[in-house]
């Protein structure tokens, strides 16, 4: 039972466009008082003054307020993101805290459509802008139709986050086919479909960045989830892939490995079950949905992060090390 309640932990677990403009006209008047007022003493010098100031001092000046006042005019436009399984767990802390943070958010959720609802309000509330969108990761067609959703919206996807993830657990002898493949299907299948609908945007303007939520098992296994640990590990391996082959178009591309994440479910975990939990990990605690969203938002926005691709970041309270 708490093999199976590992990977079921797992996975549940504005800005406005910034318009700076240079105040203003051009202040040539201001250049020309300055010269008259300065050169009152000597008509001729005055002229000669002027002439050789205009067609340097003044045309100078004037080129770089002009070249600013263009610069100035540009929108910063807030980054578009599509987060898939965003209705609860860590899919729903990514959404708010890239939300909050000033992206505009797709919400995509496969059937918890009013609790999707209430990420989109929660972040409206908070001055960003969201929307949902019901689908099917695993099936080409609903991938097709949610990147085409935030492209009509918001113009293009700046950030895709693979998050939406199932289990089916149970140990290998007694695995049904139908068991495997519905978690292959939707956990990584999902995420090879859902990148190369997004990548496709991200190509055309040479910029993009991806984050995909694998899991520690994915690393080291766990029993009773041989298909839920061949996913994430199929996710931790497409990631590296991918990397490589989109860093030439300054995509990035990571993954992000979680732990034991607090949810619902190990909330109605046994005293001697949690105490089994806990005593493998070194801090001694569950993470936070919050806690995850806090390392996806960075590999997702920070600057900083810009020279990382092809990493798999844990974040499991040290279990793995």
């Amino acid at each position: 039972m708490a093999a199976s309640i590992a990977g079921s932990a797992v996975v549940a677990f504005k800005s406005t466009g910034i318009t700076s403009r240079l105040s203003g006209e051009p202040k040539l008047r201001r250049f020309g008082t300055s010269v008259q007022l300065h050169n009152q003493q000597s008509f001729s010098t005055e002229c000669r003054f002027t002439s050789s100031f205009a067609s340097s001092g003044v045309r100078a000046q004037v080129a770089t307020i002009e070249q600013a006042s263009v610069e100035g005019t540009k929108t910063v436009e807030a980054p578009v993101v599509v987060v898939t399984g965003a209705s609860r767990g860590i899919g729903k802390a990514i959404a708010l805290a890239l939300g909050k943070a000033g992206c505009k958010v797709l919400v995509n959720y496969a059937r918890s459509s009013k609790e999707a609802e209430e990420v989109c309000k929660e972040i409206e509330a908070s001055g960003g802008q969201a929307l949902t969108f019901g689908g099917d990761v695993s099936k080409e067609a609903d991938v097709e139709s949610m990147i085409k959703t935030a492209v009509d919206a918001w113009g293009t996807v700046d950030v895709l986050i693979n998050n939406a993830g199932i289990t089916r657990d149970g140990l290998l002898m007694r695995m049904k086919t139908v068991q495997w493949q519905e978690v292959i299907d939707l956990n990584l299948t999902g995420v090879f479909i859902c990148t190369q609908a997004a990548a496709k945007i991200m190509m055309k303007k040479r910029k993009g960045r991806i984050i995909n939520i694998a899991s520690v098992v994915g690393l080291v296994g766990n029993a009773g989830q041989a298909n839920y640990s061949a996913a994430k590990a199929g996710v931790i391996g497409f990631t590296k892939a991918v990397a490589k082959e989109y860093s030439s178009r300054n995509i990035n591309v990571n993954a992000v490995a979680p732990g034991f994440i607090a949810s619902d479910m190990t909330a109605k975990l046994g005293e001697d079950i949690e105490k089994k939990i806990l005593g493998t990990i070194p801090l001694g605690r569950y993470g936070q949905p919050e806690e995850v969203a806090g390392l996806v938002e960075f590999l997702a926005l920070n600057p900083a992060a810009a020279y990382m691709t092809g990493q798999v970041l844990t974040i499991d309270g040290g279990m793995v090390m």
